[in-house]
């Protein structure tokens, strides 16, 4: 029984740190600010791609 509840407990501490991790991305705005230093090379490959249509 013990081992079912270490398993328990270690389930919920990687619960609780994958949700304290999320929330910080998400009050922080991490996301977007990734986003942001990694737009220069999106543009960069974009301008790359060959269209067949113009617009």
């Amino acid at each position: 029984m013990a081992i079912w509840l270490k398993v328990l407990l270690i389930i919920g501490i990687v619960i609780v740190a994958f949700f304290v991790l999320t929330f910080a991305v998400y009050m922080l705005n991490l996301d977007m600010k990734l986003t942001a230093k990694l737009e220069p090379l999106f543009v960069k490959h974009y301008d790359k791609i060959k269209r067949d249509k113009h617009l």
